[in-house]
């Protein structure tokens, strides 16, 4: 679908590795070594702002992005959890959970704030494969 007259990036592409689909969303894997878990729930039609949607989608759309951030902080272990809508570049509804830690690079600024430190600290090592999984399991009674 057409933004202006660029096509939407979200609608053309999954947005990153995809852990879980439904008919309405889906979860995919940002990738981004300096942020593992990193993850967004994406809304599968084009739609601009969660007041487009009908309530009980936007409560089925909140139910999925609280479920993914459970999972993120079991499997990652974070000392904080972002959660951001914004749309500014891409005006295709999702939301992004995005682990944090206090040595990360950007913290206490956003990740798309000035980086404060270098380095890549080890973070907790979890695959795709796994990631999906616990997602999956998660969400099974979510469709």
């Amino acid at each position: 679908m057409g933004v202006g007259s660029q096509a939407c990036e979200l609608c053309a592409n999954d947005g990153g590795f995809v852990l879980w689909r439904s008919r309405w969303c889906r979860v995919v894997r940002v990738d981004d070594p300096h942020y593992p878990g990193f993850c967004r729930v994406i809304w599968n039609d084009h739609v601009r702002e969660m007041s487009d949607l009908p309530p009980e989608f936007r409560s089925k759309l909140m139910r999925v992005v609280i479920t993914v951030e459970t999972v993120v902080r079991r499997l990652f272990n974070p000392d904080k959890i972002n959660l951001a809508s914004f749309g500014n570049v891409v005006p295709h509804l999702h939301w992004h959970i995005i682990p944090r830690w206090q040595d990360d690079r950007h913290f206490p600024e956003p990740i798309w704030g000035s980086v404060r430190r270098e380095g890549l600290t080890q973070r907790p090592a979890v695959s795709d494969a796994v990631l999906a999984q616990a997602v999956s399991e998660a969400l099974a009674e979510i469709e």
